[in-house]
């Protein structure tokens, strides 16, 4: 494998562990169709709990102290968001967490946000892996039909290279935790 790219120490330990548990090598298809030599399940590292706190360790770093509120859809950002959110309260940061369902529910509490997501919110949306962006921007799109305020989104590892220009085109800060180059690998490899 080439050299990799120097990270900070918190994001080093974190790539490490994704390098460790979440990447798979060998014969792929996409979500996409695509074929690919890697791929990565990053719930195994935002499962675990020493995953979970590198996770944490870099994604408490990026996101803005104003934000109140952390989620996104289920089920790749619902480890990563309730997990953050309980490891900074633990550091005495408050961020509430929540769900952002695949479809809207017509019976109980309804529509498509569970969890503690509030009107007003200015929110982080998370996910594990990005390829696309479809599903971070689905994630904005039902805060922002709630009546929250996307203001970041972060992912572990950003597999496509697409999502920053698109959350810029959104007005959204975006800072990935981890890339594709920095696992030694190309965008849409």
């Amino acid at each position: 494998m080439a050299q990799l790219p120097q990270l900070d120490g918190p994001r080093e330990a974190l790539r490490r562990h994704v390098l460790e548990h979440s990447l798979k090598t060998g014969n792929f298809t996409l979500k996409s169709g695509r074929q690919s030599n890697w791929f990565l399940d990053t719930k195994q590292t935002a499962c675990r709990p020493d995953g979970i706190v590198l996770v944490a360790d870099v994604a408490l770093s990026l996101i803005p102290a104003d934000v109140t509120a952390i989620g996104g859809l289920t089920m790749g950002a619902d480890p990563v968001a309730f997990g953050i959110a309980a490891i900074a309260a633990q550091r005495g940061r408050m961020l509430r967490s929540f769900s952002v369902r695949k479809e809207a529910k017509d019976h109980g509490v309804t529509g498509r946000i569970a969890g503690a997501l509030q009107p007003g919110d200015r929110v982080a949306v998370v996910e594990d892996t990005v390829t696309r962006g479809t599903s971070i921007f689905e994630a904005v799109d039902a805060v922002k039909a709630f009546g929250a305020i996307p203001v970041f989104i972060t992912v572990i590892v950003d597999r496509g290279g697409t999502c920053a220009t698109m959350a810029r085109d959104a007005g959204i800060a975006y800072e990935p935790m981890l890339t594709a180059p920095q696992l030694g690998y190309d965008y849409n490899s």
